[in-house]
């Protein structure tokens, strides 16, 4: 797990799917803030829009809308199945919560043997950032095919404090 300070639908295409695409394969650690994982079960979360980076053309402009949804509702779900008592806000300006963006980084071709990296950005109240990615291997989500974003949110929040 690298920590750093600072899509359902009814179906996903192959390429979509490939595009959410999880062999484990983590970086060090750096360092955390102090109170990190203080309040996180019980925090209010607000999820922001999340981003694609790496290469854009590797699906359709339809299928990346797919997976932008995919990856907010998943990472909501994720963090509400680890910690069943937070709230999930709709309003970025929810005074004192959380704010979390889902972010995946894509390589420049999806290839079996490629990975991706899922993170998830966090903006803690007191100022505190804090970055929490894990790579997944293409092949492996792809045989998650509708479930992928699910699979690598989860993957991520079963690793917070």
């Amino acid at each position: 797990m690298t920590i750093t300070p600072t899509i359902t639908s009814p179906r996903i295409l192959l390429p979509a799917a490939l595009l959410l695409a999880a062999g484990l394969q983590v970086g060090g650690a750096q360092s955390v803030p102090v109170n990190w994982g203080s309040s996180l079960s019980s925090a209010t979360y607000v999820i922001l829009d999340p981003q694609i980076q790496g290469n854009p053309n590797a699906v359709s402009a339809q299928q990346r809308q797919g997976v932008l949804e995919a990856m907010k509702r998943d990472s909501a779900g994720a963090i509400k199945r680890r910690y069943p008592n937070a709230v999930i806000a709709t309003d970025s300006a929810t005074p004192g919560a959380v704010q979390v963006r889902p972010v995946l980084v894509t390589p420049s071709v999806l290839a079996p043997w490629n990975k991706l990296t899922a993170q998830l950005e966090f903006r803690m109240p007191v100022g505190n950032n804090v970055i929490l990615k894990q790579d997944f291997g293409v092949l492996t989500l792809w045989q998650k095919q509708s479930e992928a974003a699910n699979y690598m949110y989860d993957v991520l929040a079963q690793r917070l404090p």
